[in-house]
């Protein structure tokens, strides 16, 4: 272990010391320190040690020694935020002029809009403000294939989506409304001799693209190419039987850029258009024709679809046309988020998610299901900006955004999870407490809060502190018994009480039992866990935020009729 690692953490640890009245907790200082360094993960059983020695060490201090040690290390870590999040100004777009500029956005719909979408969503709006300009939502529905098929429900979901991250496009195309006007394109792609109709078995067109071999019909007059085309038209082809391919460059390095098709066959159903059109576009071929006619003056978008870019810019030289420049930026990853959209697909279609807000999907909805404030993921995304390097970056680098923007006004609540019943002996009645909303915003208010008990307290708290004196946050010391809670549902423990004084001892967040209300609190993982709240959490509403104390951020389930129990709440963060 290296000083500066023990700098670190004794400074995480300070600081939550902080935040919870001096009790520090090993766990939540050890995934804080994880969270910023995961190359620190494989350590993670070493490093719980260190975790724990300097927590303790920490928590022998006073609040006075505390602080004053806090500030000689340079102050709280919740102000140290990993690397790449001071945001850099995004650079000029080319020859852009203000009032002019024609953005797009072209999300095939499959699936929702998810956190690997924000960079698009937020690049392009940022530069649409920047120039008074206008951004797009055009749809690539074009048929697909019988694997990746349109789904008619992400129309409004994408456009719901949108909504949520605060990205309102200006106008909204169909790929699929705009069939027929790609088909003039193509046959002046033909009359410059840059296609021609090929009948190779699809297998076999990977081979001779991969072994830089000409199909036979490469060499086919323009006649017999028109021949082809105007028989694709009229239907004289069954799909798969004829493409229409573009001639490139046989030697390409790239063999992906060999000969591509434009055109092709298809009499799947459209959820649109039905089976009124038989010959559809390929995407890259769409964009070089929509790009133009729709005016875009810039084109955004990730690296990974140069070879797109590539297709667009030869058949724009092909016909003499000046399209529009290419920005590109790199691989956004957020560690945490393990995205498959067609995994995601599959799990929502079957009923094991639920629906797209489900946390799991990592979708803009699941996002503001959690409490993710749309602004935050703005800030998180273009902190970035259009850095060419693939990016991979801890969830906790988007949660202090969210932090930074809702803490202040976001109340706390008292929440135990996995409850058992604690009943103190030798207990004073007491009176209610009037507990702040926030310590430090007395603007939000106060709460009245049932003091006497019994009390509900996390079984993992009870097991953890056997035998010990404890203090009930806020409230009383009492000493526990010798012998760990029981398992089960209905379990009760017995306690002494010992002194109402504030002493150091380790705190326990609890609920009183009278008013307390059930919680079922969704996960980032899919599963509920069941627990206590205090009275307050009775008269909440639908989608209000609360941070949970010593928990995390939740916020109220949108579902929620006031009065229901339980009251569930989705978890947003640490």
């Amino acid at each position: 272990m290296t000083d500066e690692l023990e700098l670190r953490v004794r400074r995480l640890a300070l600081t939550n010391a902080l935040e919870h009245e001096g009790s520090a907790r090993p766990g939540p200082v050890l995934a804080r320190l994880l969270a910023t360094d995961p190359a620190l993960r494989p350590r993670s059983g070493e490093l719980g040690s260190l975790v724990a020695r300097v927590v303790a060490e920490v928590g022998a201090l006073s609040a006075e020694s505390r602080a004053g040690e806090l500030a000689r290390l340079g102050g709280p870590a919740a102000n140290e935020r990993p690397a790449g999040t001071d945001r850099p100004e995004l650079p000029p777009l080319p020859g852009a002029i203000p009032g002019s500029v024609v953005l797009r956005l072209a999300p095939f719909p499959n699936g929702a809009l998810h956190i690997g979408s924000a960079r698009m969503l937020y690049v392009n709006d940022e530069y649409r403000r920047r120039y008074a300009g206008k951004l797009y939502l055009v749809f690539d529905d074009t048929i697909g294939s019988a694997e990746k098929r349109v789904d008619p429900a992400m129309f409004d979901i994408i456009r719901h989506d949108l909504d949520i991250a605060g990205v309102p496009p200006d106008e909204v195309y169909y790929k699929s409304d705009r069939i027929p006007r790609f088909y003039p394109w193509a046959r002046r792609v033909i009359d410059r001799g840059g296609a021609y109709v090929c009948v190779c078995p699809a297998e076999r067109l990977r081979e001779n693209r991969e072994a830089s071999r000409a199909c036979p019909e490469r060499s086919q007059s323009l006649e017999a190419t028109v021949e082809g085309w105007e028989r694709m038209l009229a239907g004289g082809y069954a799909p798969g039987e004829a493409v229409l391919r573009l001639r490139t460059d046989l030697a390409d390095p790239d063999p992906a850029f060999r000969d591509r098709v434009l055109m092709r066959v298809s009499d799947l159903d459209h959820p649109r258009v039905g089976r009124k059109y038989r010959v559809w576009p390929m995407l890259e071929f769409s964009w070089a024709v929509d790009d133009v006619e729709l005016g875009v003056t810039h084109v955004l978008r990730g690296k990974d679809l140069v070879v797109e870019d590539r297709m667009e810019e030869f058949i724009w030289r092909l016909l003499g046309i000046q399209g529009p420049p290419f920005l590109h930026w790199g691989l956004l990853r957020v560690r945490e988020a393990k995205i498959s959209k067609s995994k995601s697909v599959a799990e929502v279609r079957s009923g094991e998610f639920d629906g797209w807000a489900d946390p799991r999907t990592w979708s803009i909805d699941s996002l503001e299901r959690r409490g993710i404030h749309p602004e935050a993921l703005r800030r998180f995304t273009l902190s970035f900006g259009l850095s060419l390097s693939d990016i991979e970056v801890p969830a906790e680098t988007l949660y202090a955004e969210n932090r930074q923007l809702i803490d202040a006004v976001t109340p706390r609540r008292a929440f135990v999870p996995d409850p058992v019943r604690l009943e103190v002996e030798g207990a004073p009645l007491l009176e209610p407490l009037e507990l702040a909303n926030h310590p430090d915003h007395p603007e939000l208010g106060i709460r009245s809060v049932t003091a006497s008990g019994p009390y509900w307290l996390p079984r993992a708290e009870l097991v953890r502190h056997v035998g010990a004196e404890i203090r009930l946050k806020d409230l009383l010391n009492v000493r526990l018994p010798a012998e760990p809670p029981e398992g089960g549902s209905g379990a009760v423990v017995s306690a002494q009480f010992t002194t109402l004084a504030n002493k150091k001892l380790p705190r326990i967040q609890w609920v009183a039992e009278s008013g307390a209300v059930a919680v079922d609190m969704l996960g980032l993982d899919g599963t509920h866990r069941s627990g206590r709240g205090e009275r307050a959490l009775r008269d909440s509403t639908a989608g209000q935020s609360f941070q949970f104390e010593r928990v995390g951020f939740v916020r109220v389930e949108s579902n929620r009729t006031p009065g229901e129990e339980p009251v569930r709440v989705c978890f947003g963060h640490p």
